[in-house]
């Protein structure tokens, strides 16, 4: 395994001076609260009494948070450790020009100003390149969807051909699009987020990319559909109703991403991506190319994958299910009815003094478990002269939007949200994640806390311990033990204490195991439970070249594992659009 220290004592000093700032900024008693803005210009929000000031320029915002930006500490900047496993692995790119990108695509890097891959770009570029299957396992924000997506459009264009089907004689609708690549996202918010970037990566390539996904009308997606797709991003449910009205076509798929690939083959969603991969015309696995990427990948879930993957290779950069050094990490015990008190505290204090004296607010995600209590609390903390919105499953996708968008601009630096935003969305600048509600499964935890301590930024999370969260003790101990975060002796006792609830590793009703790893940070296939599992829909096995292990540096592989029978999990039965994952 390739372990390579970086400038550990740099990024937590980082850390440190954001949650400095985040803990404790200006005056609470007074001022007019003004937003964090993105684009810098000019902004405005309502105060208690319902008036309106002007906003400060990000750059002063930016110089009053002291440590939330990095300058050029990115994350190519840093030696984070790599491991890779399976045969003959490509060794890393030492740039985008060392990737083997066409000449259009880097291009559009360099329009981008993307100087240096980051970690997992760097590996996974060559590895997708070469025709292999992959899944990678990367922290939040270490850059995961430029890492498939520029391989996926320099492989299009370098094969040429597009996805314009032909149009019918003696019809004005076209034949069922025909994509060549296919990105699967779990939620609305990241298909449209994936959407953008691959657009940015195809400029002036000729390929088109066409988005779909639930909430809305369907009749504009036809419509960009109607004009051909070479890359088509979209959420399972949607994709599904298109391949039934035979608006789209699937056989014809040479790329299948999936993205946040643990909560795609998530037992609730099982089915439906089952049900796109095996009966509805998709190439066999062995034809076409399969991609599986996330921050997390329990074993079970990789014991699911191997029915999708060929001869994968399988990839871990940095500490897969902690969380990055970047993010300074408090825990609260407190009770139910004392979470609203606190919140409010901690949103003062970390106002920040502007020159003009009034007070900014940097932009806080503040995650719930429920829609209605999102809902609840953002009218709560607009009462108390917070401008917030909230996001979750009931929202119509017209709102949802809305709502992320005034987030991102920080006409309302806070957000409220179930975990519709915990997964994938990159929004720049969040200084503080707050888990007001615990989620279920330390899973989630290191997902909604990747919201923040993004590309190289330090970022702060604060989370609110109660009596009902005793089964998160133990995970959270050493997910914070592991990060060099300071521990409350609270949570050390909680931890020793027994529960006997169940496993809070698992979540959504997943199976829990130690195979492979806590939270699936090595590839399972190297554990000593290791079973032949023969995959579904094709000859090949699943597991393919499994035993391989390639260090980063070296060229030391181990021999192969012979597969052995692993019997497969039943499949949940749970409303797969109940909660906006469609």
């Amino acid at each position: 395994m390739a372990v390579v220290r970086g400038r550990r004592g740099d990024k937590m000093a980082a850390a440190a001076a954001v949650a400095k700032s985040v803990g404790g900024g200006g005056d609470p008693a007074g001022g007019a609260w003004t937003t964090v803005s993105r684009s810098g210009r000019s902004s405005y929000s309502a105060t208690a009494a319902g008036g309106g000031v002007p906003a400060g320029k990000v750059g002063e915002v930016t110089e009053g948070l002291e440590g939330l930006e990095i300058g050029d500490r990115r994350l190519d900047k840093y030696d984070i450790p790599v491991e890779v496993n399976g045969e003959g692995v490509p060794s890393p790119a030492e740039g985008f020009e060392g990737a083997g990108l066409v000449e259009a695509v880097l291009r559009n890097v360099a329009r981008c100003g993307y100087e240096s891959p980051t970690p997992v770009q760097r590996y996974a570029m060559p590895i997708a390149l070469a025709g292999r299957d992959l899944m990678a396992c990367a922290h939040t924000g270490s850059g995961k969807t430029a890492a498939f997506c520029l391989p996926v459009v320099s492989g299009l264009v370098a094969a040429g051909g597009s996805g314009v089907g032909p149009r019918e004689r003696s019809s004005f609708n076209r034949a069922a699009a025909k994509p060549r690549a296919l990105v699967l996202a779990p939620t609305r918010e990241l298909a449209a987020q994936i959407n953008e970037e691959a657009k940015k990566f195809s400029f002036q390539t000729g390929l088109r990319v066409v988005v779909a996904y639930g909430g809305t009308p369907m009749y504009n997606q036809l419509h960009d559909l109607e004009r051909g797709a070479d890359i088509l991003v979209a959420t399972p449910g949607r994709l599904v109703d298109m391949v039934e009205r035979s608006k789209v076509s699937l056989e014809a798929i040479k790329y299948l991403v999936m993205d946040e690939a643990d909560r795609m083959l998530d037992m609730g969603f099982e089915p439906q991506i089952r049900k796109i991969v095996e009966r509805m015309n998709m190439p066999r696995k062995s034809v076409r190319q399969t991609m599986l990427f996330s921050a997390t990948f329990p074993p079970e879930i990789q014991r699911l994958a191997l029915d999708f993957l060929s001869n994968y290779i399988f990839i871990t950069v940095g500490r897969v299910g902690s969380s990055t050094d970047l993010i300074m990490q408090k825990v609260e015990l407190l009770s139910y009815g004392e979470k609203r008190g606190y919140l409010l505290d901690i949103l003062q204090k970390q106002s920040v003094e502007m020159p003009n004296s009034k007070l900014q607010q940097p932009l806080t995600l503040v995650f719930v478990e429920t829609k209605r209590e999102a809902d609840s609390l953002r009218y709560w903390l607009y009462s108390k002269g917070f401008p917030a919105t909230a996001i979750h499953g009931d929202r119509t996708q017209q709102e949802r939007e809305s709502a992320l968008r005034s987030f991102k601009t920080g006409l309302t630096p806070i957000m409220v949200a179930t975990d519709v935003a915990s997964r994938g969305l990159d929004v720049p600048n969040v200084a503080h994640v707050i888990n007001y509600d615990l989620p279920k499964s330390i899973e989630d935890y290191v997902h909604r806390i990747g919201r923040t301590g993004r590309a190289g930024k330090a970022g702060s999370a604060t989370a609110f311990f109660t009596e009902s969260n005793h089964s998160l003790a133990k995970g959270l101990l050493e997910l914070m033990t592991e990060a060099k975060q300071d521990v409350p002796d609270w949570l050390v006792q909680y931890a020793e204490k027994p529960y006997y609830g169940g496993s809070s590793y698992g979540g959504r009703g997943r199976r829990s195991n130690g195979a492979g790893g806590r939270f699936g940070g090595r590839d399972f296939r190297r554990g000593s439970d290791y079973s032949d599992y023969s995959g579904g829909g094709d000859s090949c096995s699943g597991g393919g070249g499994s035993g391989g292990g390639y260090s980063g540096g070296g060229d030391s592989y181990r021999a192969s594992v012979p597969p052995r029978y692993y019997p497969s999990y039943p499949m949940g039965t749970a409303d797969i659009n109940a909660s906006g994952w469609d």
